[in-house]
């Protein structure tokens, strides 16, 4: 991935695709590359500029001037169908779903198709930037509180990797509980208030679970979590 973050915008309505590339022209290291507005284009527009990040709306009309299908995470799941077959076997292109839903089957169908986060549309700028970069970096990036969706949808087959980790196993319950809540991208002033401690804790549990597992940065814990179906 080069130093500039490439990104294709994908939505159906003109102004947000505005509003959003506004936004992101504000860090120099996001550059804009192509728009699209349904399907069709979306998969067009991957193909064309081989962006690092795609930032993709959930609900998508098939073509242009089409009405978006109302089914769990149609047109947005479509897309990332249609671009894992395109893009099979060359360098990987990321997808960042942004959607007005905040509905737990809209999570969840995207992200089983491949997205690597979801944020929803109330998302500050600078937080979406950030999203942005830490996906082509090759994180999981949720907004807060749906992540759990996640977890819920995939907890079954975490709790079987779980049970045989021996890296796992090193950490305390309370440690669990913090590496998983940082994993998806939680601050930690998110982390203190979801589990009702301390700032100084939480950077206290994170120091210990960097050091048992022997990791140096949340990213690399993110990775870590992602590899054993934890997030």
């Amino acid at each position: 991935m080069s130093a500039t973050v490439r990104v294709v915008i994908v939505d159906d309505h003109r102004m947000v695709r505005s509003g959003v590339r506004a936004e992101l022209a504000v860090d120099p290291g996001i550059e804009v590359v192509g728009e699209a507005a349904d399907v069709a284009g979306a998969v067009a527009a991957v193909r064309a500029a081989h962006p690092d990040v795609v930032l993709l709306d959930v609900h998508l009309p098939d073509s242009e001037g089409g009405v978006p299908a109302a089914s769990a995470g149609s047109g947005g799941a479509a897309v990332l169908q249609e671009c894992a077959d395109l893009l099979a076997g060359e360098a990987p292109v990321r997808f960042l779903a942004l959607s007005v839903s905040d509905a737990a089957d809209d999570v969840i169908a995207v992200i089983r198709r491949g997205a690597r986060g979801y944020v929803t549309k109330s998302i500050g700028g600078a937080e979406l930037a950030a999203a942005v970069r830490r996906v082509a970096e090759g994180d999981a990036v949720f907004s807060p509180r749906l992540a759990g969706f996640v977890l819920d949808a995939f907890g079954a087959a975490a709790g079987e990797v779980a049970a045989v980790d021996d890296e796992l196993d090193r950490l305390s319950a309370r440690e669990r509980e913090v590496m998983r809540l940082i994993a998806r991208g939680y601050a930690y002033k998110e982390v203190a208030r979801e589990l009702f401690i301390s700032v100084k804790t939480v950077e206290t549990h994170v120091s210990a679970v960097l050091r048992k597992l022997q990791l140096s940065s949340r990213h690399e814990l993110t990775r870590w979590a992602a590899a054993r179906r934890l997030l």
